[in-house]
């Protein structure tokens, strides 16, 4: 991913934090079928391994696994809240005139080899507290315990699981840092008040003041 210095992100707490906020990954790897891709949750585990392990689940009818399992790096991609940034958002438009539209974003990028398991009780427990994470806020929580034992028992023969540790981590966070603090002032402002809740959810990422 290529990260000019102004948007970079390295600190682990804060790429860890990002991680957990998504809730959707990209885990792309490359094997003898070429890339392939499959959109999955995940759960990070902060505190495995330096730069912490993630778990995840896939169909055992998906070829991708096997990607995993031979040992080939893998990346996952976690895309965070992004929005549009139109030039009417900057006072050097009415100044000068010389801006142009670009986009705002968050994305981290894992990199590992995984650990590829079927033991169907270390596939409940992945199962069961990415469940528990999901449900955790809805007033009445569904667990796995309350579908049938053996309904669930056939469910955990038909996927696979896995650990990857996180050998590589890298992040950006484009908030438009590169502009002076009245521009990303009027970009916080413009997108904030945009009728689209994903501008609104990136503007609450930008601080406010002058660039870092």
């Amino acid at each position: 991913m290529y990260i000019p210095r102004a948007f970079a992100l390295d600190d682990l707490p804060e790429l860890q934090q990002l991680i957990q906020h998504t809730r959707l990954a990209q885990v792309v790897t490359m094997g003898e079928h070429g890339l392939q891709a499959s959109h999955l949750p995940l759960l990070l585990n902060p505190d495995e391994g330096p730069n912490g392990t993630l778990y995840g689940h896939m169909a055992k009818a998906n070829p991708q696994w096997h990607d995993l399992q031979n040992g080939g790096e893998a990346l996952v991609i976690f895309a965070g809240a992004d929005a549009y940034v139109s030039p009417a958002f900057y006072p050097a438009k009415a100044e000068h005139g010389k801006v142009v539209p670009t986009w705002n974003y968050l994305a981290v990028h894992a990199y590992g080899t995984a650990d590829v398991f079927t033991d169907a009780e270390r596939l409940l427990g992945v199962v069961s507290a990415l469940t528990d994470r999901h449900e955790g806020r809805r007033a009445q929580p569904w667990k796995v315990s309350d579908a049938p034992a053996d309904y669930i028992e056939g469910m955990l023969k038909a996927i696979v699981g896995f650990a990857l540790p996180i050998e590589r981590l890298i992040g950006t966070r484009k908030l438009s840092q590169n502009r002076s603090a009245a521009d990303i002032q009027g970009v916080r402002e413009g997108l904030a008040t945009s009728l689209d809740v994903r501008d609104q959810t990136l503007a609450r990422f930008i601080p406010q003041g002058t660039p870092e």
